[in-house]
């Protein structure tokens, strides 16, 4: 018996053997072979790919590129010297994939950058050190050393009611990008740029828009400042505003502005017709530079230059320069209305024209007294600049004048889709020096709708409904005609 099982065990062994060193075995192990590595393979490109920067592995193909960082954000994060954390404050299960995708690109982007997630359940206390307000799922805390910046989850979604009344349509944009850069700049500077406000000219209150933009900007703003108590402009005063004054400076004043741009001091000037006074003081300022105020309001009647059937309510050329070519770039439309015309044609090498007329506007004499658009006689002729930079060669001193005083109004700066501000906010920042300055545009959520007429859709729906199928159903027909002829 045990012979017996001994041989049959020898000959199944014999005939394994055999088996394996047949072509057909030598193939499947080969083939095993083959695969064990190519799974191998797969593995290893899977590992190196998952540790790669997420801007590698995911495309970015939102349509308002919402994962995509700008230029401002690149430049701020590369010239990061010193350890920011961003703090996410979210319960886990309710994170905004947004957020979540925009922060692995802030994490990816420097070294310096450090994401750390905060379950409010498991440290419900976190926040508090960093704010009173109550914090919502998805707010963030920005830190570096001892600063910190909260952002409140309902200022990253931004809405803006402005049309509902008209249109009854509510506009949804995402400020993630812009929130976030402007905390990082602001925890990491030792000191912020300062801004002030001139007043005792009945100078009109910066619109809210622009408020909440110089300090998402990181300008530090000082309000009610006067001349009439100082005996020069401030020091720590890296601009002085002044917004729409409706009656003239003082011959003291006006040297101090003098003393203050040939010193290297920067002015932004918004200031457009009056309806009672005049204001020679605050113009001398632009004369000193060989540019003269037109008496009256600017009209154009190309109907390429104007908004809104007002030919008084301008939509000027942009001309090339630093502060006004990311605006072209965008295809973006300033509105300046209620304009005083700038006469630029007497000007120096240090002005630059930033906004102009067409060759068909002219300057209306009778100012809010006009009763038509038409031009009549004693009516000044055109072309005008509309808005002007001045490079004062003393000691590098700037002014940016605006001949509008509702430059910053919120009806008009959005009509412009916010070109107005982008406008004053480019200003502010060629003048002060601020190449990396922050101000990032919210990123629009509105869907375009495709609008057609009604006898369009009429066509559209008998082309894609009768005349497609019909066409194809014939060509079937035919097909199949053809082919019993040759049968």
């Amino acid at each position: 018996m045990k012979n017996s099982y001994k041989n049959k065990l020898h000959s199944a062994l014999a005939r394994n053997r055999q088996a394996l060193g047949t072509r057909t075995a030598k193939v499947g192990g080969y083939s095993f072979v083959l695969c064990l590595v190519v799974l191998a393979i797969l593995i290893a490109v899977n590992v190196l790919v998952g540790m790669l920067p997420s801007r590698f592995t995911q495309l970015d193909i939102s349509a308002a590129q919402l994962y995509s960082l700008t230029a401002d954000t690149k430049v701020v994060a590369t010239n990061l010297e010193q350890d920011v954390t961003i703090y996410w404050i979210v319960q886990a299960g309710e994170e905004d994939t947004v957020i979540e995708k925009l922060l692995d690109r802030y994490g990816d982007l420097s070294e310096h950058i450090t994401v750390v997630k905060k379950d409010p359940d498991v440290y419900p206390t976190f926040a508090q050190q960093y704010t009173d307000q109550t914090v919502t799922n998805n707010s963030l805390v920005v830190e570096s050393g001892e600063k910190s910046r909260y952002i409140a989850y309902e200022d990253i979604y931004e809405y803006d009611t402005s049309n509902y009344y008209t249109t009854g349509s509510v506009s949804q944009s995402f400020d993630g990008e812009g929130q976030i850069t402007s905390a990082i700049d602001y925890v990491v500077r030792e000191d912020l740029p300062q801004v002030y406000l001139l007043s005792g000219h009945g100078e009109q209150e910066l619109s809210e828009t622009f408020t909440d933009e110089l300090a998402r900007s990181n300008y530090e703003t000082v309000s009610d400042f006067s001349l009439l108590n100082v005996d020069a402009v401030p020091e720590d005063c890296d601009a002085l505003i002044i917004n729409a004054p409706t009656s003239d400076i003082s011959e003291e004043e006006l040297e101090l502005l003098r003393d203050y741009v040939a010193g290297g001091g920067k002015l932004l000037v918004f200031s457009g017709p009056q309806e009672e006074e005049t204001l020679p003081n605050l113009h001398a300022l632009l004369s000193d530079y060989g540019v003269t105020a037109a008496e009256g309001i600017v009209v154009d009647t190309d109907r390429d230059h104007y908004a809104f059937t007002a030919p008084y309510v301008l939509m000027p050329d942009i001309e090339s320069s630093e502060i006004t070519d990311p605006l072209a770039d965008g295809g973006y439309h300033v509105i300046i209305p209620i304009a005083q015309g700038l006469d630029t044609s007497g000007a120096d090498s240090s002005v630059t024209a930033l906004l102009t007329t067409s060759d068909e506007a002219f300057s209306k004499i009778s100012g809010y007294d006009m009763s038509t658009y038409e031009k009549e006689e004693g009516d000044l002729d055109g072309p005008y600049t509309l808005a002007v930079s001045i490079e004062d060669s003393t000691a590098g001193g700037r002014i940016v004048w605006v001949a509008t005083d509702y430059l910053l109004d919120g009806l008009y700066n959005s009509y412009s889709s916010g070109a107005n501000l982008d406008l004053a906010m480019n200003s502010l920042s060629w003048m002060i020096g601020e190449s990396d300055a922050v101000s990032i545009r919210a990123k629009s959520l509105d869907y375009n709708y495709l609008t057609i007429s009604s006898s369009a859709a009429t066509w559209l729906k008998i082309v894609m409904i009768g005349v497609i199928p019909v066409g194809f159903l014939l060509l079937g027909i035919d097909e199949i005609l053809r082919r019993r002829k040759k049968l």
